[in-house]
Parts: structure tokens; sequence; C-alpha cells
């Protein structure tokens, strides 16, 4: 197959190698700046909190801040999760392994790594199950 060949079991062209390598590395960079932005972010809410009385108690601002603060270090946590999962998935491209789900074995679909470069399961693997009763 080549290089038209899926992601996954077959394994891919050096065109599909270059082309999902770049897409993961371009996310990883936004990624990358997007940490440092938020980081920024952090550390002006605490400067700016440092200057003013510390009493959330009884200051009306002290509420927000805490939760401008909580929620930018929440969107810290969730950039340096997807940092881990594009690194992962970037070895996963160098063993090989990139593209198959690791749910079922199957093959992930092209459409969907292109709109979720770290996927790891498939459409049908990552829908929730239905509880039972």
């Amino acid at each position: 197959m080549g290089d038209t060949s899926r992601y996954g079991h077959d394994e891919p062209g050096p065109s599909d190698f270059s082309t999902v390598r770049a897409r993961l590395a371009a996310d990883r960079a936004d990624t990358l700046a997007r940490a440092a932005a938020l980081s920024r972010d952090f550390d002006g809410i605490v400067a700016a909190n440092a200057l003013v009385a510390v009493d959330d108690e009884h200051d009306p601002e002290g509420g927000t801040t805490a939760f401008e603060r909580a929620h930018v270090a929440a969107l810290m946590a969730q950039t340096r999760e997807h940092l881990k999962e594009l690194d992962r998935a970037l070895e996963r491209l160098e063993q090989g392994q990139y593209g198959q789900c690791e749910g079922c074995g199957g093959t992930i679909p092209p459409e969907r790594l292109e709109i979720r470069p770290a996927a790891t399961t498939c459409v049908r693997c990552a829908r929730p199950h239905p509880r039972r009763a």
C-alpha cells in the first residue's frame, strides 16, 4: 500500500510519517505557547493579588480572584496533560503504532487523527458505554 496506507496496522509511508510528525509538532508548539501564556496569566493574578489585602472573606473581589486563579490553574493542568498525550503520540509514531486503537486494535480513521492527532482510540471505543441497571 505504501504512501497511501492508513495509519495503524499498515506501515505508513514516508509522506504519511512526515505529515503526521509535522501535525503533532505543530500541535505541540501551539500547546507550549498556550502553556507559556497561561503561566504568565497565573503569575499576573498572583502578583496582582499580592498587592492587595489578602482577606478573601471580607474582600468583595477575593472570590473572583480565587476563581480566576483556580480557573487558570485548571487550564494549565489540561495543557500539561495535552503535552503528555502529544509526546505519547510521537512515541507511538516512532514505534509504528500510531493510529492503532488501544481499545480494539483496529485502525483509527485518518479523519479522527486529523481532528485529534493524539487520539488513542477509534470513535467506537471512545464512546461512553451505557450503564447497566
